[in-house]
């Protein structure tokens, strides 16, 4: 049960969709997507999550357009209908309790390496830190199926975020905002990786190290994010 009614008087719910709506501009404005490719959601409690319509442009989106949908049953109401990858979005909030926020993008160089099915390895300490040890490539399949899903949560597990192969990426993080700074994090390890092929390739850090870092980052930030939460 979805219980709209209550919802629709929500501070918090009103404040999510605004979120929403903007991150859709800020998406493109940062090149991350394209007209009206990628989307965003972001979890609302322990049933619901707010997500960004099908085939709608970011420029004209409204609040009133941000779709709720019960992650559970993969549910919604009213006309809109919520975006294709809804169900991308559902698993990985049923499966990743700590995560709060989804963006799926097509950005440029994380497009180019997911196309090449190049797994990113522990190139920059920022990625080693934000995303994790390395960024896995989801195997290829068809946009909003259960293949797709189902593989795409799998190259997650442990990470921020993965590549979906021949198809852009999914970055998350534990409000929208980190969930941005995984999507800028990610293009510029992937830009990294790309160009430093012109150099003979990019060296590694030592995959003990990058566990360790994400790690800390993980214990550090939570904690910080938590506290803020109670204020």
């Amino acid at each position: 049960m979805l219980y709209f009614g209550e919802m629709e008087n929500s501070e918090k719910i009103i404040r999510f969709r605004q979120q929403i709506v903007d991150g859709g501009v800020r998406l493109l404005h940062e090149g991350l997507v394209a007209r009206s490719w990628g989307n965003i959601s972001i979890r609302v409690d322990e049933t619901l999550m707010l997500i960004t319509p099908s085939g709608r442009t970011y420029e004209d989106l409204t609040p009133d357009d941000i779709v709720p949908v019960n992650y559970h049953t993969s549910k919604h109401e009213g006309a809109i209908k919520p975006s294709s990858e809804k169900e991308l979005h559902c698993e990985i909030y049923r499966t990743r309790k700590n995560i709060d926020a989804i963006i799926h993008t097509h950005q440029a160089n994380a497009s180019t390496v997911a196309a090449a099915h190049r797994e990113v390895p522990p190139i920059l300490d920022d990625m080693a830190q934000i995303i994790g040890p390395s960024v896995r490539v989801a195997e290829y399949a068809r946009s909003a199926t259960k293949k797709i899903t189902k593989r795409t949560v799998r190259a997650l597990k442990g990470r921020n975020a993965a590549l979906m192969a021949n198809h852009g990426a999914v970055c998350v993080g534990r409000d929208l905002e980190e969930a941005f700074v995984v999507c800028q994090v990610l293009e510029k390890a992937c830009r990294a990786l790309i160009e430093a092929e012109f150099l003979g390739g990019a060296k590694s850090i030592n995959k003990i190290e990058a566990h360790l870092m994400h790690r800390a980052y993980i214990r550090k930030y939570s904690g910080e994010a938590d506290n803020n939460r109670l204020k």
